[in-house]
């Protein structure tokens, strides 16, 4: 497996000193949305601060890390975050400011008149991010811009479930809409697809707060995660694509329904036609990531989501000069040229922490034999955890999910014991 660590290839004179702060409120020590982008500045030689949620997040042991910050951006007043974060402004003196998640992006948005002073960040307006943000505002702004979308129902009720149900075609897919009603535990699954009738009551019932509808009900579009496609991209303040490019997912966890863990980047110019159109057209700026999926009964590529922010996958997408959209991102805020950038077809990236549980399942479920599973590590280029230039982060991560599963087999054996 071959690292993408180098520099900007034919780029010289690259001005790295403006400092970046990244911004990490959800809760969970998985560092794989941090760390890349740590990583991916911090080899160009940018100085790289983080504001994150837990003080043995792996993230901080990377070498590219200067400093960090622990904060609970979920709990804590939002006055007390703005002024943690000017604070940290003012010690930097103008950075770049990077959130890595939803809760994140969102807050920077909405506070964007109290951080303006201090950082540099897309100028994107807080409406523009929660429609993107939110589910149901997504399906009807694609709906809007001729972009096609799954069919979507949003019940405000239980018993709009049960009447949903009266004409339902199985499976349904069960999304959460706006990221900010979600419970704080980082274990919430925002997307989950249920196979029957009591399924999918027992899950909206379990799922919902009463009086706060926050699940929408979608058309399930059959195939593997083969047929979900992504587009990473940068859009300027004039709302141009300086960098875009498409993949295609090949394992996800949660299997069917979850993060990329296999993915490969491949053209796809319709997917990219599509994501520029609706971007440039709604006057989108900064980093996004979309999601689409081929449906194989109509042949339309049909839009999934948007994330107005960094995706965890953006590793990717890595042209051969060895630009992504972080450091395009860097180019632009520093007023630099963007040089242009060669689509690495065929390049793949790995989450490999999940990846093999996610193997497992699809081999359980007929859909992937052991030879291919094999081969598909044919043509990895980097993994998302571990890096021979920075293997501390790595090293805290296997430990942890060592102990884990250690913990598991464990309690597994104490069950089998006592029962017998």
């Amino acid at each position: 497996m071959r690292e993408g660590i180098a520099p900007l290839d034919g780029y010289e004179g690259l001005e790295t000193t403006t400092p970046v702060l990244i911004v990490k409120f959800v809760r969970g020590r998985l560092p794989h949305g941090a760390i890349t982008v740590v990583r991916s500045l911090g080899r160009l030689g940018v100085d790289v601060y983080l504001v994150h949620d837990h003080h043995r997040a792996p993230v901080t042991r990377s070498r590219y890390i200067r400093d960090s910050y622990v904060w609970d951006g979920l709990t804590s007043q939002p006055e007390d975050t703005i002024a943690l974060l000017r604070s940290i402004g003012h010690t930097l003196g103008r950075a770049i400011l990077i959130p890595v998640d939803d809760a994140a992006t969102l807050f920077v948005a909405d506070r964007a008149s109290d951080l303006r002073e201090l950082f540099v960040f897309p100028d994107i307006s807080p409406q523009t991010t929660s429609r993107l943000a939110d589910k149901k505002s997504l399906h009807l702004m694609a709906l809007d811009h001729d972009i096609p979308s799954p069919g979507a129902t949003f019940p405000q009720s239980l018993d709009d479930v049960r009447e949903f149900i009266k004409d339902a075609v199985f499976p349904v897919v069960v999304k959460s809409i706006d990221p900010k009603l979600l419970p704080l535990s980082a274990d919430t699954r925002s997307v989950v697809i249920t196979h029957t009738a009591q399924d999918l009551l027992s899950h909206y019932a379990s799922a919902e707060v009463p009086g706060r509808p926050n699940h929408m009900l979608q058309e399930y579009i059959p195939g593997g995660p083969e047929t979900v496609w992504m587009f990473n991209g940068y859009f300027d303040h004039d709302s141009e694509c300086l960098f875009g490019a498409t993949g295609q997912k090949l394992r996800q966890h949660l299997p069917y329904t979850g993060m990329t863990t296999l993915g490969v980047c491949l053209e796809n110019p319709e997917v990219a036609t599509m994501a520029r159109r609706l971007l440039s057209g709604i006057g989108y700026q900064g980093v996004v990531d979309l999601g689409f999926r081929h449906d194989q009964r109509d042949g339309r590529y049909k839009l999934l989501d948007i994330n107005p922010r960094v995706g965890a996958t953006f590793r990717l997408f890595v042209g051969a000069e060895g630009l992504d959209v972080v450091r395009v991102l860097y180019l632009d805020l520093t007023g630099q040229k963007v040089p242009p950038s060669t689509l690495r077809s065929g390049r793949k990236w790995l989450l490999e922490t999940h990846d093999a549980m996610s193997a497992m399942v699809y081999h359980r479920d007929g859909r992937l034999s052991i030879r291919e599973w094999i081969r598909s590590y044919r043509g990895v280029q980097e993994a998302a955890i571990f890096a021979l230039d920075d293997i501390a982060p790595a090293l805290l991560v296997y430990l942890m999910y060592a102990t884990r599963v250690l913990r598991r087999a464990l309690l597994r054996a104490r069950s089998i014991a006592s029962k017998s």
